[in-house]
């Protein structure tokens, strides 16, 4: 992102006219390395297209999309000229901001200006300005308007105390661009200042970018310092802007009134009261923008001059975004809408300019507002589901073999089945309020009663919480209102449910929380069944044979809808091998490829497949030779997976007599009688935030106690290594609120937030040694980068064991960062075991989010670089006498159990589905061959060349 400081600016120079100004712009970013020679005439190229003047003195000369080629690195360069340039038009320019950018980042330098632009006489600041401080000051806007809209107000939080009411209007304040990181410490420290009628008032001016107020009311009323605390007003204070809405609360607290906005029953309805900027009930229409560089200063020109034409107020947004709407005779805040090509624009007018307004609008958006427009695709979607390339790929030609990422292992034969995002046409106003509540409410009927049939036959437990937490979804009272709202407007049914969902979706996605996306991601899921029921369209119909799902991704809740008797295989264009969508695939049993490319979304409904889930191949249309090899090679993989059934409750031993210990990973105490029914030699993984996800507030000694007593209870002797409480981060609590982080799998997380958070740790720990009872406990502590925050958890764990005499236990922790493997000779000598989770080790050593839509199929756990680490904190551990397992997903991959066992690995943990078939191909296997393969893999360049290796193996 193009950032303004003020080593970029060069004061107080002078030019005759535009093109001599233009020449010190190019000389500047050539001269700074950022353009080539022969970026003057890209600039004058631009400007002959338009001008780039802004207004209040301010130009941002910048290139064509043709001259792209000739910018070496984006940046922008700032110059001052004190007596002004003439710009054309009796346009003057006192600052030009001479911008290099390989893409549309100038885009996002207009939304940076216009709070600047919206101020005063910029123009003569900027001429008088005697510094580049100076100059970056009035760039980045005075107070402001004081932000205030639905975006900002919630009721009904969780939230259990003054500080997590707080934090969560932080989060509002974040989340609506009102504040930046730092902001939720420095607001927590101030003074609250008590109102009356149980609301209070907190506020901070530091980490401020703009003005803004948040208001949180709990969903039952709470008491802070001894007085009630129904309602809680987050200000992030820049100048006056707050001093108005102040004068009118205060005069609302006088009246007596101050309860309404604790009692209010819907946002609509608080922003009312404190006369904030509640959407407008004005007539409406819907108009996708076309222009190729989104709403610039050309086209957002001409649609404020349209504007200022009219006698009435004219409103835009952008459509289903959440945010208000802003004057259309605004330049400024147009620009700051940021608008992209192919986003919808929501257009509202006052009733009594309406009719005459709102056509001539549509037909200016439509035309490109001055500007010459390609017309987009018909019917393409208002919100698009994914975004996919651009130009759509040939479907991969009979006979094609195509690799992807192995997911689930085993072999699937079948037709294609493509299930692709659909499209739903529907108008935006509808009859009769009534009429649209009558199909609405039929539509979410058909749906609940399809979601409570699929609640009653899932069979795992995983599963159906999924659907329980649709269920919840479609009931809940706040999204129902919203629909309310915009019906009573004339919306149309679908229109209306719609726009309510993607708002909701879009702004959970907004807080870039993980647990949060996925939540998102369900409710989407919800909106598009009852959107299909709702605009008529019918499911595509499944094939009557087994056949292989073809997807662009897939969440957990799509997995979760498979019927196995139907579903041969899963085919995805995206995702890796750890996404939640695989890790569900592998529990179900069904043979999956992820991250195959877009080129598989264009095969023809019924191709025939064949795919290999375990080599990681899919064949389009094969001959018939290989099809009758995959189905000899599919029935062997059978038999065999009958035979390790049959031997399940046997050790896991090398031909040469090695033995291998494998567990269960689990992620509830009741998977813990299953597990050791499959033969798992006890527990190498118990996920204990299950017990604190399963809560709405943190679980006290007895609750932990009395279950991880039951997992100990089935393990009837067998050893159980609990994971200590891993969340945070990615993996937030409710009622357990942190602070936004840019990048939640490099924050607080595991052992960095627990050790924080001591009585929670030691509550857990407790409740751990208590219920072992003198059964085998192995404590790990998860995310440990460094020896201190070893030695922390251990000092901790230690002086509880004193007090509560453990027979049998044992302190290690998970090697999932790069440091603890670099780190571990040193922390062989005091741990007692070492688990590696490969699933996150992968990633940080990789540098790559396993959730990535695009790169996350390059996140192989069989890279060398991995094996290193591995093998690495292998040869520490056995020189220290210490053992070593492996929980990740790795564990359980056909391909990886040699190399693993090859490299020392004393225990393997996967999922109870997975022990027989784990247990079957190490007693396949020499410890000397596997020595000799992973010796090799240690030195190969890649992990397809591991995988390669190991096929042969």
């Amino acid at each position: 992102m193009l950032e303004l400081t003020p080593a970029l600016v060069s004061m107080g120079l002078a030019a005759t006219d535009k093109a001599a100004a233009l020449q010190l712009v190019a000389g500047r970013l050539v001269g700074d390395g950022l353009a080539a020679e022969g970026y003057l005439a890209a600039l004058q190229a631009r400007e002959a297209q338009g001008s780039t003047y802004l207004g209040q003195g301010l130009a941002i000369p910048h290139g064509t999309p043709e001259t792209r080629h000739l910018v070496h690195a984006t940046g922008v360069r700032l110059l001052h000229f004190p007596d002004g340039v003439d710009w054309g038009d009796g346009q003057r320019v006192y600052l030009a901001i001479g911008i290099a950018a390989k893409s549309d980042e100038h885009l996002r330098l207009l939304q940076l200006l216009t709070r600047a632009l919206g101020e005063g006489d910029l123009g003569d600041a900027l001429r008088r300005a005697e510094s580049a401080e100076a100059i970056i000051a009035l760039l980045q806007g005075g107070p402001g308007e004081l932000a205030l809209d639905e975006q900002l107000v919630a009721l009904g939080s969780t939230a259990e105390d003054f500080d997590e009411l707080a934090l969560e209007g932080a989060r509002l304040l974040r989340r609506a661009g009102c504040v930046d990181k730092g902001y939720a410490n420095q607001l927590l420290q101030g003074e609250a200042l008590p109102l009356g009628e149980g609301l209070w008032w907190l506020d901070s001016d530091q980490a401020v970018s703009r003005p803004g107020l948040a208001f949180v009311a709990p969903r039952t009323p709470l008491r802070h310092e001894g007085q009630p605390l129904a309602g809680l007003f987050c200000l992030a204070s820049r100048g006056d802007a707050h001093v108005a809405l102040l004068e009118r609360l205060c005069a609302l607290l006088i009246e007596g009134r101050g309860a309404e906005l604790a009692r209010a029953a819907d946002r609509r309805r608080v922003l009312e009261t404190l006369a904030g900027d509640a959407t407008a009930d004005w007539p409406s229409l819907r108009v996708p923008l076309a222009n190729a560089h989104g709403l610039h200063a050309r086209p957002a020109k001409e649609l404020a001059q349209l504007a200022k034409g009219f006698a009435g107020d004219i409103r835009v947004r952008v459509a289903d975004s959440g945010l208000p709407a802003v004057s259309a005779r605004s330049l400024s805040k147009l620009l700051g809408l940021g608008i992209r090509r192919g986003q919808v624009l929501e257009l509202l007018a006052e009733p009594g300019i309406a009719a005459e307004a709102l056509p001539v609008l549509r037909q200016a958006v439509e035309q490109g507002l001055g500007e010459e427009v390609e017309p987009l695709a018909d019917g393409a979607p208002e919100q698009p589901e994914a975004e996919l390339p651009e130009a759509a790929p040939a479907a991969p030609a009979p006979g094609s073999l195509l690799n992807a990422v192995p997911a689930s292992p085993g072999i699937a034969i079948g037709p294609a089945h493509v299930r692709v995002a659909r499209t739903f046409d529907y108008p935006a106003r509808g009859e009769t309020p009534a009429s649209e509540r009558k199909h609405l409410h039929q539509a979410l009927a058909q749906v609940r009663a399809e979601i409570e049939a699929l609640v009653q036959r899932s069979e795992v437990k995983a599963i159906r919480e999924i659907f329980v937490t649709h269920l919840e979804m479609l009931a809940d009272p706040a999204l129902g209102e919203e629909v309310e709202a915009r019906l009573q407007r004339g919306e149309s049914a679908a229109a209306a449910w719609a726009g309510v969902i993607a708002t909701a979706a879009a702004q959970q996605e907004s807080l870039q929380d993980a647990l949060l996306a996925e939540r998102a991601a369900d409710l989407r899921d919800v909106g598009r069944r009852v959107l299909a029921k709702l605009c008529g369209v019918v499911e595509q119909a499944e094939p009557e044979r087994p056949y292989v799902l073809v997807l662009d991704e897939m969440a957990p809740s799509d997995v979760a809808r498979l019927d196995r008797t139907r579903v041969a295989g899963i085919l995805t264009a995206r995702g890796g091998a750890t996404s939640h969508s695989a890790i569900v695939a592998r529990a179900l049993g069904i043979p999956a490829l992820v991250g195959a490319g877009a080129v598989v979304l264009a095969l023809e409904p019924g191709t025939p497949l064949l795919l290999d889930g375990g080599r990681g191949r899919l064949v389009v249309a094969p001959e018939q030779a290989l099809l009758e090899r995959a189905r000899a090679e599919h029935q062997d993989r059978e038999r065999l997976l009958r035979e390790a059934e049959a031997h399940k409750l046997e050790p896991a031993r090398t031909r040469d007599g090695h033995s291998v210990e494998v567990c269960a990973n689990l992620g509830d105490a009741a998977g813990a009688v299953a597990a050791v029914e499959q033969g798992a030699e006890g527990v190498g993984l118990l996920r204990t935030e299950f017990i604190f996800m399963a809560h709405s507030q943190a679980p006290d000694l007895a609750t932990q106690e009395a279950d991880y007593r039951k997992v100990f209870d089935a393990l009837d002797g067998r050893p159980l290594v609990a994971r200590t409480l891993d969340v945070g981060g990615d993996k937030p609590l409710p009622y357990w609120p942190i602070a936004h982080e840019e990048n939640p799998f490099l924050g607080l997380r595991g052992v960095r937030l627990t050790l924080q958070r001591p009585k929670v740790m030691e509550t857990q720990l407790r409740a751990l040694m208590r219920a072992s009872e003198g059964r085998p406990l192995r404590i790990m502590f998860p995310m440990v980068g460094s020896v201190g925050e070893w030695r922390q958890a251990r000092d901790m764990a230690l002086r509880l064991a004193e007090e509560i005499p453990q027979a049998d236990l044992q302190l290690g922790i998970m090697v999932e960062v790069p440091s603890a493997a670099l780190l571990a000779p040193v922390l062989a000598r005091e741990v007692d075991f070492f688990s590696i989770g490969t699933n996150d080790l992968t990633q940080y050593a990789l540098a790559i989010d396993r959730g990535h839509p695009t790169l996350s199929a390059q996140a192989d756990g069989l890279h060398p670089a991995v094996l290193q680490l591995i093998e690495l904190t292998v040869r520490a551990a056995h020189a220290r006498g210490k053992w070593v397992g492996v929980c990740g997903e790795l564990a359980a991959d056909p391909l990886a159990v040699p190399l693993l066992v090859g490299l020392g690995v004393d225990e393997l943990s996967v999922s109870a589905r997975s022990v027989p078939e784990v247990k079957a191909r190490i007693r396949e296997l020499s410890l000397a061959d596997a020595q000799e393969l992973a010796g090799v893999a240690l030195a190969a360049e890649s992990a397809e060349a591991v995988r390669a290796l190991a096929e042969k193996f």
